[in-house]
C-alpha cells in the first residue's frame, strides 16, 4: 500500500512505501540561510510524523543551497535539530533553486 502525503497539483509532500518515507524537496521562507532551514526542517518534522516517522530513522538527506558559501550557516541549525545517535547519509551542493528568493532546499528518506 502506498500513503500519499499532502497531494499537491504536481507531486506530493512525502509518500509512504514497503516501510520508508521520502519527502519531496523541502523548501522555507525567511530572509536568511538560518530561517528558511529552521522552517524547513521543522516541516520535515511534520511529514516525518504524519507518516509515522522521526528524525531518528532517516537513511538519507540531499541538501541544496543557492550559495554553498552559506554551508556553515546551514550547518548551525542541522547541527541543532539532527539526532546525533541515528545520523543519515548526506549529500549537500550548490544549485541554482526555483525562484530566487529560495536559500535551502532538503529531501530526506526515513524508515517508518
Amino acid at each position: 500500500m502506498i500513503k500519499r502525503i499532502k497531494p499537491g497539483a504536481r507531486f506530493c509532500q512525502a509518500v509512504v512505501v514497503n516501510g520508508v518515507v521520502t519527502t519531496a524537496g523541502v523548501t522555507g521562507s525567511g530572509a536568511d540561510t538560518v530561517a528558511q532551514t529552521r522552517d524547513i526542517l521543522a516541516t520535515i518534522d511534520g511529514l516525518l510524523a504524519e507518516a509515522g516517522s522521526s528524525k531518528a530513522k532517516l537513511i538519507s538527506a540531499n541538501i541544496w543551497l543557492r550559495d554553498i558559501a552559506h554551508f556553515s550557516q546551514m550547518n548551525e541549525v542541522w547541527d541543532q535539530w539532527i539526532d546525533k545517535d541515528n545520523l543519515p547519509v548526506r549529500a549537500t551542493v550548490e544549485a541554482r533553486l526555483a525562484a530566487p528568493e529560495l536559500l535551502v532546499e532538503i529531501q530526506v528518506t526515513a524508515l517508518v
